[in-house]
């Protein structure tokens, strides 16, 4: 006798449903009622249940969230949902973690009872032919070599996870996480798994198949923890389009990197803006296994490109240099790399809409860094043509010509921004904020900073806050 229990918030649905469908009639018995989700939770660990029919829209634990957790508590429970028509989407999640069938509530009339529950009883059937027992999550693995992981690297929209794959009646499988999915199968049975999961990568967006090895003596629980953890750490620089299987064992660890040290952020930075690595193919391979080697977090690597996307556009978007895009997210080191390489042919683009050579553009972009981050210094043209090798004159006409304003002109313009960053945001005085952006006399340093803002450093201060 297949046992029922009924999950609705409306109590005339649960009596309806019960009372007027003929459950004898295809071996069913309806044990049970309850109007949410955590009620329904409560029931099904105080007796067996085989059948459970589930509403999506509840209060206190929606059907979607009891279907995720009766999921991973009770894998052998057949789960059937009630809806609505206008509740696409949520029948689509709903298929997506097992369920495996829908009854929408308009439809049903007395003629169609027995077609609903003939549908239902075929597909048990079906599935209890070729379901395995499946083990407790605390339950040691000893009888799978191998299991095999379905992950996509797309969080966005829904998989279509391909969750009926073979006629094997050993087979296991559990859903990780949202976007990732775990076989196991025998050893006469693996050959055939793998291939289809193979097959199978087409269907699901950014995916890749981990074979993983060295899950005996493991608890399923540590299986899937270690699944998830290499996900998020190793995965996320491993993924390629291209190489979509992957072979890990549960003997390595991956973890996350440590916090990165400044210096190492530094070094990063001064590839970027003071090597030529989007014209040079070593220098571009050195910058990607600089920020590679640091294996930092998603989060930690969005901060540090976008730091240096704004890094350049405040210093080259208002010149002929350009302004590079930054990328609003990404899934993997893939995407990272590919939007890499389309800044670098921007760049390119860029700098061959100039009249001057590479090894001019470079230049000038040195002693731009140079002057920003050494502002205490009192650089000149002069001194900084002779340190990079070029004629002074010479220099200060590319110079003007790059950058759209002279020399002089783009010095003082960036120790104002500086000085205008320490007014609003330090209480430090007039005469230590003119020490830091390189003027030793403070008057001189009031008068220029009048002439490009029409106000004396003390009224900014006083406005600005």
């Amino acid at each position: 006798m297949i046992k029922v229990l009924i999950v609705d918030d409306d109590k005339l649905v649960r009596k309806g449903i019960s009372s007027a469908m003929p459950w004898n009639e295809f071996n069913m018995e309806v044990v049970g009622e309850a109007s949410n989700g955590a009620k329904a939770l409560d029931f099904l660990k105080s007796q067996p249940v085989d059948l459970m029919l589930t509403d999506l829209a509840m209060p206190v634990m929606s059907g979607i969230e009891l279907m995720r957790a009766a999921r991973q508590l009770y894998p052998k429970l057949h789960i059937v949902v009630l809806t609505l028509h206008q509740d696409f989407d949520y029948i689509q999640e709903a298929l997506r973690l097992g369920a495996i069938d829908y009854i929408a509530k308009v439809q049903l009339e007395k003629e169609q009872f027995e077609h609903v529950l003939h549908r239902i009883h075929t597909r048990i059937d079906g599935l209890t032919n070729i379901n395995p027992r499946m083990p407790s999550q605390n339950e040691i693995n000893v009888h799978y070599q191998n299991v095999y992981a379905l992950v996509s690297q797309d969080h966005k929209s829904d998989q279509k996870w391909p969750l009926e794959l073979t006629s094997q009646g050993d087979e296991i499988r559990w859903e990780v996480e949202r976007n990732s999915w775990m076989w196991a199968a025998p050893q006469y049975g693996e050959e055939q798994l793998f291939n289809q999961l193979k097959e199978s990568l087409d269907q699901v967006p950014q995916s890749t198949l981990l074979v993983l090895s060295d899950v005996q003596q493991r608890t399923w629980s540590q299986i899937k923890d270690w699944i998830m953890n290499y996900t998020e750490t190793s995965l996320f620089y491993a993924y390629n389009p291209h190489e979509q299987v992957i072979a890990v064992s549960m003997n390595e660890e991956y973890t996350f990197s440590k916090e990165p040290q400044d210096e190492d952020i530094d070094r990063i930075k001064k590839s970027w803006f003071q090597t030529p690595w989007a014209h040079h193919d070593s220098y571009y391979n050195q910058l990607i296994e600089q920020f590679k080697s640091l294996q930092l977090r998603k989060g930690q690597l969005m901060g540090l490109l976008y730091s240096i996307v704004m890094e350049w556009n405040h210093l080259f978007a208002r010149t002929t240099l350009g302004k590079i895009s930054m990328i609003h997210s990404f899934e993997s080191w893939y995407e990272v790399e590919e939007w890499i390489k389309q800044t670098a042919a921007g760049i390119r683009k860029s700098d061959e809409k100039t009249a001057y050579s590479q090894e001019i553009i470079d230049a000038v972009k040195k002693a731009v860094m140079i002057m920003q981050h050494d502002m205490e210094q009192a650089y000149t043209a002069s001194g900084l043509s002779q340190q990079l090798n070029i004629s002074r004159s010479y220099f200060s006409q590319c110079f003007k010509d790059l950058m759209g304003k002279t020399f002089n002109e783009y010095s003082r313009f960036i120790r104002v921004e500086k000085s205008k960053e320490y007014l609003l945001n330090t209480n430090n005085t007039i005469f230590w904020i003119a020490e830091r952006v390189g003027y030793t006399d403070e008057k001189y340093f009031s008068r220029i900073f009048r002439e490009l803002t029409g106000h004396l450093p003390s009224e900014y201060r006083q406005l600005g806050r």
